[in-house]
């Protein structure tokens, strides 16, 4: 197995719908508050993709939840009013079992709102063991997971049309 670190935030944009399209569609980018060094950084990149590939500014809106936990809550809310939801989290290990309960509750909640088949929830919610792996994630050496969440987003937006 390679040992290789991979950046993975490039994308290509030949697979996405026109400016065209994606300056008629709706974002919303929900952001725990929580590891806010992280999770800001991941906005960033998120809106920042967002509009770099057409979506205009007017049509993100950006919802600041206390912590990752609830995200869900937040997502489920906004369903019916965009084309895709993005949720923004950063759970790093401690020394308490806090850390699963947390990942689990995130993981199951977007899980349950994407088998509703309504709007995709897009999981840009970082689990790492320490902050250097977070920083990493968030603009470091391994690229930016909001910049990918983003990329996902539209994609799956528009799955019936690519």
């Amino acid at each position: 197995m390679s040992s290789a670190l991979h950046n993975l935030s490039d994308y290509d944009a030949s697979r996405l719908p026109s400016a065209d399209v994606l300056s008629r569609q709706r974002y919303a980018v929900i952001v725990s508050d929580w590891n806010s060094d992280v999770t800001y950084a991941l906005l960033e990149g998120a809106c920042k993709t967002l509009v770099d590939c057409g979506v205009t500014e007017e049509n993100i809106d950006v919802v600041h939840v206390p912590g990752a936990v609830e995200l869900t809550y937040a997502a489920a809310d906004c369903l019916h009013d965009y084309n895709a939801v993005i949720v923004i989290g950063c759970v790093i290990k401690g020394d308490t079992p806090h850390f699963d309960y947390v990942c689990q509750s995130v993981t199951q909640g977007v899980t349950l709102l994407n088998s509703r088949g309504e709007t995709p929830v897009i999981f840009s919610v970082l689990t790492t063991l320490d902050k250097r792996q977070a920083l990493d994630r968030a603009g470091g050496r391994l690229g930016n997971k909001g910049t990918e969440g983003a990329y996902t987003a539209i994609r799956m937006a528009n799955l019936v049309t690519l």
